[in-house]
This record gives structure tokens, sequence and C-alpha cells, in this order.
């Protein structure tokens, strides 16, 4: 089976991607494209995926070891051992591919006309956090003019398959009352979030010409991997999606 590449317009000056699970070597819980070097399937699986992916891209791929955080690493060659902790990287160097793994967060890629690119990998921590704006900020220090910035949301839990509790929403409009507006009534006491809206929103904050693939992960188990999809099953792991941008 071939690899599918979700792509958008948005992003058509460079070379971009949103892969599915399909066309991977991967088999079991993970059967399609695992990228996830931190999961436990099989090395050589995994290796033999992510090979595919860099083929596709035509490069090598750069990737940090995600935490969920607002840091932004500048990349301008091959990265050191042990790897970055932070979410997102920017880079102005031509032929460098960034990668962001997810499994129901959002996977964002940037482009700026000015030669400049980024990829952040947004959960609500992350997203809440910061690290949209921060992956701008790092991007317009590179030299991306402000307000020229593209990015785009890739596959993502979709508000209505994300029911959270109301401590969480809570949470959320403690800090910011306006975030009322991507949280919608579920069963009872749950609340469903709208992560993707609210990237965009950050993200537009910013000035940002931002939108959002519609594809929700949780939804659709041929075409992408779930960790909640796979926390409701009492699975024992999950595989990740990967997204790629390349200068």
């Amino acid at each position: 089976m071939t690899l599918e590449i979700i792509t958008t317009d948005l992003l058509a000056d460079v070379r971009h991607g949103f892969f599915t699970r399909r066309g991977g070597a991967s088999s079991g819980i993970f059967e399609g494209l695992n990228c996830g070097t931190g999961s436990s399937d099989q090395a050589e699986a995994v290796e033999m995926n992510r090979a595919r992916v860099s083929q596709a891209m035509d490069g090598p791929l750069r990737a940090v070891h995600q935490v969920h955080s607002p840091d932004v690493v500048t990349v301008t060659g091959p990265l050191p051992t042990p790897t970055p902790r932070a979410d997102a990287m920017v880079t102005a160097t031509p032929g460098e591919c960034l990668t962001i793994l997810t499994a129901d967060c959002q996977p964002v890629l940037f482009h700026s006309p000015d030669g400049v690119i980024g990829a952040a990998h947004a959960g609500w921590r992350g997203a809440r956090a910061g690290v949209l704006e921060a992956t701008v900020d790092a991007m317009e220090a590179l030299g991306a003019t402000p307000g020229s910035i593209r990015a785009v949301i890739g596959p993502s839990i979709s508000q209505r398959a994300y029911e959270v509790g109301p401590e969480f929403m809570e949470s959320f409009i403690d800090e910011d009352p306006a975030t009322a507006r991507f949280f919608a009534n579920g069963n009872g006491d749950r609340m469903l979030f709208d992560l993707p809206g609210y990237g965009l929103s950050r993200l537009r904050s910013r000035d940002v010409l931002a939108e959002w693939t519609g594809h929700c992960t949780f939804s659709d188990e041929q075409r992408f991997y779930s960790y909640r999809r796979t926390t409701h099953r009492g699975e024992a792991d999950y595989g990740r999606l990967i997204a790629a941008i390349r200068l």
C-alpha cells in the first residue's frame, strides 16, 4: 500500500504533508505507518516507516523529544544527542525537514514566504502554554515578516470526540473567560472541547493565516492513530502519526 499524504494549498509553496497511518510496515495495534520511536512497536518497523517518510520528503527528518512544552528549537543541521526536549522547531536553512509526532494532539506546520518554516506539537497543555505563539516568535527572529506566516493544523481530535470534565473547562475559564466559547455541552456534567478551534484562535491572534484540515483522529481509525481511542479500549500502546515540512 502506498503512503497517504494530506497536503494543503495554504502551504503549497513548500514540500509538506500530514501522513496518515496507511502504507506502513507496522502490524498489530500499530498497523500502518507508526513513526513513534517511543512506542513499543518493533524498532525495525518504525525505522522502515520513518525511512519511507524521509524518502517522500526527500531529506533527513529532524525531530525533538516532545514534552507538552512551549519550547522551540532553531534547526540548522543535525540535532544533538540526547534529543532536545521541546515541542516546536523552526528553520531558515534550505533542505531541512521538520517533523512532529501526534496521536490526537495538533500537528501544526508553518511557512513564511520569507524563507522560514516551523512545526509544532500542540496538545491542550502546549497550546495553553503558548507553543504556537512561541513558534511564530522564533520564525520572526529568523526573518519572517510579522503577518506573513501561514499555518495549518493537521489531523487532530475533533470537538465531538473530545469529552472533558468540568474541572478541565474551569481551568481554562479561570485563566481566560473568553475560552468558554471552545466548550459545548456533552453528557451529564461532561463538556466537549474544541482543540482545533482553540489552536486556530491562538494562531489568528498573532495575525497568522491559519486553517484546520478538518480530519478527526479519533473518528477515523482506518487513517489515523488516536491516544484517546486506545485508552477507551484499554490497549497497551498506540501508534504515532507524523507531519513534516521541508524548506
